[in-house]
């Protein structure tokens, strides 16, 4: 239609209904056509050192690790905002030629009453060789203390390690850790590296792993950074670096739908690669890089994010949502990005009490290029439009 031209009216021209459906189609094709909407951002804590895992507790108070200086943090909610607490709940030396010294971290389904919380502490063994302990300690008046180690000997490395521990909705905690390396190991069941793990919270083996001598819950993983069961199917989901080079392989990082017993491939196949012995991924980044890290399913009210799964991205620099076709499902019905190339590298989400994100930055490790500003490293506060 030439602009100024006048719609004739619907005596011995078109009829009026077909007006109002032809108005009412472009409008819905002018709203389809709009990006969609971007959410509110808020910075909760500046200058830290490398935050590595987010966990709140029941009372809202946000604990979180920091990788290089090997210190548990604490944020108190004070007049509907969070409080850093100037000191540290515990702080653990950094082992010699380690590259971090606290990773994971998971507080007890009962942290009100007991107090306890686990951790991933890596430490210096003979000859010099990272290793990894899986340990329980209890906090009393905000300080931690009465260390007992549940797992260890963990394998480790500077890079490819894993380290992401949380609670599931059976009351048994997981175990990430990477392949550290060595392609011998993701495929053989009686190795640790390249595998999620299942532990009761005192550490012995559950009855009903696929071996109940083994802590082994799957197996054939390159180096999972986030784990999350989706609401309603306490189902398990992971994230997983895609290769950096191996076999002349590149980027196809993973997000799995995690099995008892279930095998995913590396470092045989990986990405989208087919095989009958192997348990495909449900979404994979092709030949982008999204370097995917700790991940989360929104839990809050927000119609909008209902049931998404959200990861954050290192070398992607992105906060990522992903939606499946149903609710309950496998099928990925789509993906979209957020704070792409804001905040520099990203290392945890986590679903907050109030409805919203939070996001752990990850720019002060000196690793990919990352450049920390004068406000790193943050936690923000990500918010439903």
């Amino acid at each position: 239609m030439n602009a100024g031209a006048r719609i004739r009216p619907a005596t011995g021209g078109w009829p009026r209904p077909f007006l109002v459906v032809l108005l009412l189609a472009a409008t819905a094709c002018a709203l389809s056509s709009r990006p969609p909407a971007e959410p509110r951002i808020e910075m909760v804590a500046a200058g830290l050192n490398v935050p590595w895992a987010l966990a709140f507790s029941a009372d809202g108070r946000l604990y979180f690790t920091q990788e290089v200086s090997g210190q548990l943090r604490m944020m108190v909610p004070e007049g509907g905002r969070l409080r850093l607490r100037p000191e540290p709940v515990l702080t653990v030396p950094a082992p010699e030629g380690a590259s971090s010294t606290l990773r994971g971290l998971a507080l007890d389904p009962e942290f009100g009453e007991n107090g306890l919380l686990y951790t991933v502490c890596t430490y210096a063994g003979d000859g010099g060789r990272l290793y990894g302990r899986l340990a329980r300690f209890t906090v009393r008046n905000e300080v931690a203390g009465e260390e007992r180690v549940l797992l260890d000997g963990l394998p480790m490395a500077v890079t490819n390690l894993g380290g992401r521990v949380k609670f599931g909705p059976d009351g048994r905690f997981y175990l990430s850790t990477g392949y550290t390396n060595d392609f011998d190991l993701p495929q053989n069941p009686a190795a640790l590296a390249g595998k999620i793990l299942r532990l009761n919270r005192d550490g012995a083996l559950p009855a009903d792993n696929p071996d109940p001598a083994s802590p082994v819950y799957s197996l054939g993983h390159r180096n999972v950074q986030g784990v999350a069961w989706q609401p309603g199917t306490s189902r398990l989901f992971a994230t997983e670096h895609g290769p950096t080079g191996e076999r002349g392989a590149c980027c196809n990082d993973e997000v799995n739908a995690i099995t008892r017993g279930g095998n995913y491939g590396w470092p045989v196949v990986w990405g989208a690669a087919t095989d009958a012995r192997f348990t495909p991924p449900v979404l994979t980044s092709g030949q982008d890089t999204w370097a995917p890290a700790g991940a989360d399913f929104y839990r809050g009210p927000a119609t909008a994010w209902r049931g998404s799964l959200f990861f954050a991205s290192l070398r992607g620099q992105a906060l990522h949502r992903v939606w499946f076709t149903s609710q309950g499902s496998t099928r990925v019905a789509g993906r979209q990005s957020f704070l792409a190339g804001t905040y520099g590298r990203l290392r945890d989400v986590v679903s907050g009490p109030d409805g919203c994100l939070y996001v752990a930055t990850s720019n002060r490790d000196g690793r990919s290029g990352a450049q920390a500003g004068p406000e790193d490293d943050r936690i923000l506060r990500v918010c439903p439009p």
